[in-house]
């Protein structure tokens, strides 16, 4: 049998630091519990290399101190470990959900990472109002009502609710915006909403188009729809032919919904249906929802794992990963067995507080189900597969047109958004190999333009409207968090490429700021709009070089376009909704002591905020909800005397 040393040297590893690893596992072992719980394998910089979960902790980690058993990549892990850190847990199944939280909390870089892990959305039908609202939901579930959902997307929530105003007619406006009506709006005029918001509908009426909703959206579609069919043809039999036509027309828009669900299944009410798809060294995931018998859409997922592990364990994973923070249907139906099978699905029905079945399905119309999921994980890798060969094909042009010496693996675009200084935001947005990286998007609002405060940029201050003082702030912001959070640069925090959308002014903040926090190393480019700011003539500016423009027809032209429009429309997002922020506050919110029902009590006794600051000591004393204290606070704060 090989010894510990010459295993790890075949592995790439210098004997010294490998067994390191295994005598920080083997000190451990005297000390660790037969109980079960989680495990962290830690490097030297603190970083967590691994998390697993274990039955019995003594057992499962004396498994890592034989190297001889041992894959290449679990030899890399233990060489890499400086400190082992142990929780116990009561049972195998709290070891499991822990891991799973864990594993998505720290990201370690052994383990089977889920990228894309966004709440689902869901449609809502209020219940904290007399006329309730139909709704698209995310997030949790904190406001009163009735979710429907999960759906894969919010295309396919925003379709659906589509039509369920045409179907139903029910109100989607904010309750501001109901409260303040005078007449009815415009998805009344085209026959989208009953308009209870000015009285064109009763109470009871309101209520039962309600109740016709939730019946519909929790499974008693046909029972809805015979409903309204009866209905129809009694109105046609009474000669009422404009009734009878808007019961045709909710009709048809209930089959609308119906027909954008595509396959379903009979007897299948509330279940997910996983598939999974490996080639080469990836794994495509695909999850179609079902839920009151609907198909609800399906999303592709593609999580990082190790190219040894097989696709049942990434399946595994993926499952414990993906219902860590969401509720797990009666029924999940598989591609593969996994690894576990029966604990997972015990631990999902503590998480549900109901029972919860994994199954594989080997015959019937399951099967068939289970097939239609495979066709579209396969369809969907071999779509990721493309584009992630298109991109790296982009990547390598982007390296020869910038010097660069190998393609980029993070390029970082930065612009910024205002109107004549005001509600200032920055922005950066990220692309590599993957393509856009929307989870590493950032915003910064300018600080420097706000000379009473202390903007941490050695007390510069910045002009409204001075695109370059706003530059050098995000700037500076953005690399001195980096050199701070990621000093060895080991962690993807660092740029390859940085983009500034703006020519050789911006290019020369840019170098000044970098120069400046001794950051010599990453390359730096401008990219500026060509002769009346023609798009397809821009012109790129690089350090100590000419200025040059590349051929029209240019792919990589046309992907640098598209950053750099990308980087536009996120600082302007940014921008838009401070603007609107802003737009809704009044000077009564600059007043301390002044919540919500008290700034309500002087609009609605003043009319405005204008009428509450010309209004007298006497006049603020008489609106309900103002004490006398609060009132002269109030007159001070108007009139220069606090």
């Amino acid at each position: 049998m090989q010894d510990s040393d010459t295993i790890l040297e075949e592995a790439g590893h210098a004997p010294e630091n490998g067994l390191r690893g295994f005598t920080v596992i083997e000190n451990q072992l005297k000390s660790l519990p037969g109980t079960p719980g989680v495990y962290r394998m830690v490097n030297a910089k603190g970083d967590v290399l691994y998390v697993g979960k274990a039955r019995n902790l003594k057992k499962r980690v004396a498994s890592y101190a034989s190297p001889a058993k041992l894959s290449n990549r679990i030899q890399r892990m233990v060489a890499e470990t400086a400190s082992l850190e142990v929780i116990s847990t009561h049972t195998e199944v709290e070891a499991l959900l822990l891991e799973s939280n864990l594993i998505k909390k720290l990201r370690p870089r052994f383990n089977v990472i889920l990228r894309d892990d966004k709440s689902f959305p869901y449609i809502l039908i209020t219940a904290d109002h007399a006329w309730p609202r139909v709704t698209k939901y995310r997030g949790a579930r904190s406001a009163k009502g009735e979710y429907y959902g999960p759906f894969a997307s919010a295309g396919a929530v925003n379709r659906t609710l589509n039509w369920l105003e045409r179907a139903f007619l029910l109100r989607s406006c904010a309750d501001t915006v109901f409260a303040t009506r005078a007449r009815p709006c415009l998805l009344h005029q085209i026959k989208r909403c009953s308009a209870p918001c000015v009285g064109r509908i009763a109470p009871e009426e309101y209520a039962a188009l309600v109740a016709q909703a939730s019946h519909f959206l929790g499974g008693r579609s046909q029972e809805v729809q015979r409903d309204l069919a009866a209905r129809m043809q009694a109105a046609s039999d009474a000669l009422d032919f404009e009734t009878a036509a808007a019961f045709r027309d909710r009709i048809r828009a209930l089959t609308q919904i119906q027909a954008h669900q595509g396959m379903n299944l009979s007897g299948l009410t509330d279940a997910d249906v996983i598939a999974a798809h490996a080639e080469g060294d990836q794994v495509s995931v695909q999850v179609f929802f079902f839920r009151a018998g609907n198909n609800n859409g399906n999303r592709a997922y593609f999580p990082r794992h190790d190219r040894s592990m097989s696709v049942e364990e990434v399946l595994g994973a993926f499952i414990g990963q993906f219902y860590d923070n969401k509720i797990p249907p009666p029924l999940v139906l598989l591609s593969h067995a996994v690894p576990d099978q029966a604990l997972l699905a015990e631990a999902l029905s503590v998480a549900a507080d109901r029972k919860v079945e994994l199954s594989v399905p080997a015959r019937g119309d399951r099967r068939k189900m289970m097939e239609h999921a495979l066709l579209n994980a396969r369809d969907a890798m071999a779509r990721h597969l493309s584009e992630s060969a298109t991109q790296r094909k982009l990547l390598e042009g982007v390296a020869e047109a910038f010097g660069l010496e190998s393609p980029p693996q993070r390029i970082e675009v930065y612009d910024n958004s205002h109107i004549m200084g005001t509600n200032a935001y920055g922005a950066m947005i990220v692309a590599g190999p993957e393509g856009l990286m929307k989870n590493a998007y950032r915003k910064f609002a300018i600080r420097s333009t706000q000379p009473k405060q202390d903007n941490g940029l050695n007390g510069a201050e910045t002009a409204p409207g001075d695109d370059y003082g706003m530059m050098r702030e995000v700037l500076t912001r953005r690399f001195t968090r980096a050199l701070k959070e990621d000093p060895e640069r080991d962690k993807g925090l660092w740029p390859d490429l940085v983009l500034i959308d703006g020519g050789l002014g911006q290019l020369g903040i840019a170098r000044k700021v970098l120069a400046d926090l001794g950051v010599d190393d990453v390359a730096l480019a401008g990219i500026a709009k060509g002769p009346d700011r023609n798009a397809g003539r821009e012109t790129f500016y690089l350090p100590d070089r000419e200025p040059f423009t590349m051929e029209p027809r240019d792919p990589v032209l046309y992907f640098m376009q598209r950053l750099r429009d990308e980087a536009h429309r996120f600082a302007i997002g940014a921008h838009r909704a401070k603007r609107s922020k802003a737009l809704g506050r009044s000077a009564l919110d600059e007043i301390p002591g002044i919540g919500a029902r008290r700034k309500r009590a002087l609009l609605h006794h003043f009319g405005s905020a204008r009428g509450v600051e010309r209004a007298g000591l006497d006049d603020l004393e008489a609106v309900p909800g103002v004490s006398s204290a609060m009132a002269k606070k109030i007159y001070d704060h108007f009139h220069g005397q606090g």
